[in-house]
């Protein structure tokens, strides 16, 4: 039986896996093994293999070392490059994209947490869900709002002012 990309990934130690590759990261089986701490080497492997089956992962080097082949682990490629191709999607690919945005979201989010001192109200972290009844034109009005204030935020040049902040926008219709 096929299990579906979704409990695939939410595995706890699969998706440990996962968000060690985010961000382009290319890792060794003992590189991984130092970012998921206390999972047993052959539960690792077996991961792993589980992931590279489902598509998830990917081969991208192979080093000769000693006599044996150490494989080199990254994230496969889960982009799309147009509208058009994105519209082209199916169900279960539009769910896959969605899994690897949310997985590196959560990712982000550890990596905030994991540093020594945070303020989530002085560095302006938060997450929520707002159900907003609106009509097309207003949610149209809406969207090109927001679209608009994060296109001017985004011509901002990089200064010791100014802090990195990462904003997600999800929209789910009921």
């Amino acid at each position: 039986m096929k299990m579906s990309k979704t409990k695939l990934i939410l595995h706890p130690v699969r998706m440990k896996i996962i968000q060690s590759l985010i961000n382009g990261k290319k890792f060794t089986v003992n590189q991984i093994a130092e970012r998921v701490k206390d999972v047993p080497q052959a539960t690792l492997y077996r991961q792993l293999n589980t992931l590279l089956e489902a598509d998830l992962i990917e081969v991208v080097q192979e080093n000769q070392v000693r006599g044996t082949i150490e494989k080199v682990y990254a994230l496969k490629e889960q982009s799309v490059h147009s509208m058009e191709e994105f519209l082209s999607l199916n169900k279960e690919e539009h769910l896959e994209l969605f899994l690897t945005f949310t997985t590196e979201l959560v990712g982000q989010f550890e990596n905030y947490l994991a540093q020594d001192d945070i303020d989530l109200v002085k560095d302006g972290a938060g997450y929520r869900i707002a159900k907003l009844y609106l009509t097309d034109l207003e949610y149209l009005d809406l969207v090109k709002g927001i679209g608009s204030l994060i296109q001017k935020a985004s011509l901002n040049e990089p200064s010791p002012e100014r802090k990195a902040k990462n904003i997600a926008t999800i929209i789910i219709p009921e």
